[in-house]
């Protein structure tokens, strides 16, 4: 396995607490043999859902692969709804730089306790360390999924005092600022702070700063269980695998999407959504080759001379990955309705463009 490889796995795994360097003798990808097209790659591996992947503004693949829905037969298609897991974060990291442009924050280095003056630990903990998965705040995920499935029910109130009450008992992971580690807690928390501070609900905020003006008009909060003439059904290892409480997913994972809209706002972030001062601010700069990084809502990829900005998404059913390379003036965008619990088909495709097509 390549250095890169296994960073791209290490994203995915929560126990990580900072990204390193990693020995070439795992083996956790796709065995592949020589490949022609990127369409060529996506059938190898046996991807399933609607990919494209520009380059310099040509298309190197823009098409459906395998079935959206088995039952009927449809189609995967530009327009279709797909759950996006935590790309959502991007959404909810743009939020937070909205509510800067609003004057409601005045910085990202601003403190918890200036919003919420019990939240424990909260006079070490900045906007920017949620954003950047730098807290120490542990992730609520399992533990409300597990309280879920005994059928008890939540709401981010409900989620936000689990979160605080996990903390005041047994602490953050680490002290803020001195690690990483992925944390679904996080963007949970940015989204309760864009309704405190909008005075309005997270997702309307958002309706109205975002999707709104880019005519993203088929990106929402999802369903708990997809609308299947609207949306490709989800998949797990054979079995339909659709439903999930998306009330969990407040702020870090609960959208959906399709095709076009996630062109559309990957191009917008690629492009000018931000300025340039807010750019410095939210891409990670000087990610050594071989490294992958978090910045505020966005990771950064280094390969060579190649940087890759981007976040991937998994949810029951389904998994995602929206990224632009700058210096290709490409765009990858890839929403799949099979779940892939070990993130592999993701980890090789972002690989294998970063070293045929990329560089």
């Amino acid at each position: 396995m390549t250095t890169l490889h296994k960073i791209f796995v290490a994203f995915m795994v929560t126990t990580i607490i900072l990204f390193t360097s990693c020995s070439k003798d795992d083996d956790n990808n796709i065995p592949l043999n020589n490949y022609t097209t990127v369409e060529n790659l996506l059938t190898e591996i046996d991807f399933q859902g609607y990919a494209i992947v520009t380059k310099n503004g040509n298309d190197l693949v823009r098409q459906g692969f395998g079935l959206a829905n088995e039952s009927t037969m449809l189609p995967q298609d530009f327009e279709l709804g797909y759950r996006i897991g935590s790309v959502s974060k991007t959404i909810t990291a743009a939020a937070i730089v909205q509510l800067k442009r609003d004057g409601l924050i005045t910085s990202f280095n601003q403190t918890l306790n200036e919003f919420d003056a019990e939240f424990p630990n909260g006079d070490q903990i900045t906007i920017a360390h949620l954003l950047s998965h730098q807290s120490g705040i542990p992730d609520y995920q399992f533990v409300v999924e597990e309280f879920y499935e005994q059928g008890q029910t939540f709401d981010e109130e409900d989620i936000y005092e689990v979160i605080t009450e996990m903390i005041s008992e047994d602490g953050l992971n680490f002290t803020p600022g001195s690690g990483k580690q992925y944390s679904n807690s996080n963007f949970l928390i940015a989204a309760m702070l864009v309704q405190e501070m909008a005075q309005m609900s997270y997702h309307e905020y958002i309706q109205q700063k975002i999707l709104s003006p880019l005519s993203m008009t088929n990106t929402s909060k999802g369903f708990n269980v997809v609308d299947a003439d609207t949306h490709a059904e989800g998949y797990q290892n054979g079995n339909i695998n659709s439903t999930y409480p998306m009330s969990i997913a407040f702020g870090a994972g609960d959208f959906s999407s399709t095709p076009k809209d996630m062109e559309i706002w990957t191009n917008a972030v690629k492009n000018n959504w931000f300025t340039n001062d807010e750019k410095t601010e939210i891409f990670t700069q000087n990610v050594p080759s071989g490294y992958t990084d978090f910045g505020l809502g966005w990771l950064t990829t280094q390969e060579g001379n190649t940087t890759m900005y981007w976040h991937g998404g998994d949810i029951n059913g389904y998994w995602s990955m929206i990224g632009f390379i700058p210096e290709y003036d490409a765009n990858i965008i890839l929403l799949s309705n099979l779940q892939d619990d070990t993130g592999m088909q993701r980890n090789t495709i972002i690989e294998q463009l970063l070293i045929n097509e990329f560089n």
